[in-house]
C-alpha cells in the first residue's frame, strides 16, 4: 500500500510532463489530501526510459500505454482506493483510515503524529463536505 502524509494513495492513470514531452496514460499514485503524484513504482524505470528517449526523438507527446505492457495485475493490488470509485467513497475510507491511524498515535503517545493526522481529517472533512454539496440538487458551490 503506498502513502503520503499518512494518506493512502489513490491508484489511477495520468498525463506527467518530462522537459516539454507529455506522456499520457501513465500509471500513477495520487495523494487525495496533499495532491501529490508520484509514477507508480512498479513501472518507474519504464517511465524513466520512455521519457528520456521521447525526449530524445523531439517527441512533443506519447502514450505509455503504446510502448509498455501494463497488463500486471499487481498495479493497483496495493491501492486501496482507485478512480473508479465515487470520490464521497474515496474520501469516507480516508477519513476512516485517518481516525483508526489517530487511535493508534494516541495509544503509542506520538503527539507530533497526532497533530498531523488531526490536519489530515480536517482536510479530508472539507473535502468531504463540498462531495456532498455538489451531490444534492441545489447545492452549487
Amino acid at each position: 500500500m503506498s502513502f503520503c502524509c499518512g494518506a493512502s494513495m489513490i491508484g489511477t492513470k495520468g498525463t506527467l510532463k518530462h522537459v516539454r514531452t507529455r506522456i499520457h496514460n501513465v500509471p500513477i499514485l495520487f495523494c487525495p489530501v496533499c495532491h501529490r503524484i508520484e509514477v507508480h513504482y512498479l513501472v518507474e524505470n519504464e517511465y524513466e526510459i520512455l521519457a528520456e528517449y521521447a525526449h530524445g526523438d523531439g517527441a512533443s507527446e506519447v502514450d505509455f500505454h503504446d510502448y509498455v505492457d501494463e497488463s500486471d495485475k499487481a498495479l493497483h493490488e496495493n491501492c486501496v482506493n482507485n478512480e473508479e470509485e465515487e470520490p464521497i467513497q474515496i474520501v469516507q475510507n480516508q477519513i476512516d483510515m485517518s481516525l483508526d491511524l489517530l487511535t493508534f498515535a494516541k495509544e503509542i503517545g506520538d503527539s507530533e503524529w497526532e497533530q498531523q493526522l488531526k490536519k489530515r481529517l480536517i482536510t479530508l472533512s472539507q473535502r468531504r463536505h463540498k462531495l456532498k454539496l455538489k451531490r444534492t440538487p441545489g447545492g452549487a458551490m
